[in-house]
């Protein structure tokens, strides 16, 4: 790797940042100060930046996070705050998204650097079940279970949902089980029934369930069983 990539990686310094760091001589590579960022590095090198040393991230990042409500799952969009800011350097940068989240839909986000690791939990091949706490606008009525487990019809597609599950907790709340993640999928199941989705929580993917010990925010490395829940 090129040392001014590995130093924005690291800083999240952008390229042009990195140039002048360079240049003003507090970068060394393994005791001796380097200008240049096309200096190729291998992890086996020592890098310090302004006295502090830097060390490369290990392969194989597996987290849970806590997402909060007006955060978006992707970079950047420029009107959001992106819940990559929970993390620091190099850590932001290494990670994506295991299929997302809207900005108003809290709960379980799952994020990785294993491209297919992630295959397995988002490609509608492996059917991986995600269940999300639902609080409707107006009550619940006696259809909407078989309505679910039958599938809907979504307003502009030509396949109704695969069949779901649905667990009423009271007249404005259920848990609904899909297995499939379409564009604003519960949302839009709701809005064919004409009702209308107020909250959205996702608190289970797969065996991985989000309990009351992760707050906002948080995040943790998940369990070698979780990880390999998915393989």
């Amino acid at each position: 790797m090129r040392l001014d990539k590995f130093l924005a990686e690291q800083t999240g310094l952008t390229r042009s940042q990195v140039t002048k760091v360079l240049r003003s001589g507090v970068v060394e590579h393994n005791g001796s100060v380097v200008k240049s960022g096309a200096l190729k590095i291998a992890p086996t090198d020592q890098i310090v930046f302004d006295g502090e040393p830097l060390f490369w991230l290990s392969a194989g990042q597996y987290l849970m996070l806590h997402k909060p409500q007006g955060y978006i799952c992707s970079h950047d969009d420029g009107e959001y705050p992106t819940v990559y800011q929970f993390f620091d350097y190099p850590l932001r940068n290494k990670l994506h998204c295991v299929g997302r989240l809207d900005v108003d839909t809290t709960g379980l986000v799952l994020l990785t650097d294993d491209g297919q690791w992630s295959h397995r939990i988002t490609s509608p091949k492996f059917q991986c079940e995600k269940t999300y706490l639902v609080t409707l606008a107006d009550p619940i009525e006696n259809h909407y279970q078989s309505a679910v487990e039958q599938g809907i019809l979504l307003r502009g597609e030509k396949a109704a949902t695969k069949p779901a599950k649905l667990e009423i907790l009271d007249d404005y709340n259920l848990n609904l089980t899909i297995s499939e993640g379409r564009y604003h999928q519960v949302k839009r199941m709701f809005a064919a029934l004409g009702n209308k989705v107020v909250e959205l929580h996702r608190w289970r993917i797969g065996s991985v369930v989000l309990n009351d010990d992760l707050q906002e925010g948080e995040y943790r490395a998940l369990s070698p069983i979780e990880i390999d829940d998915f393989n």
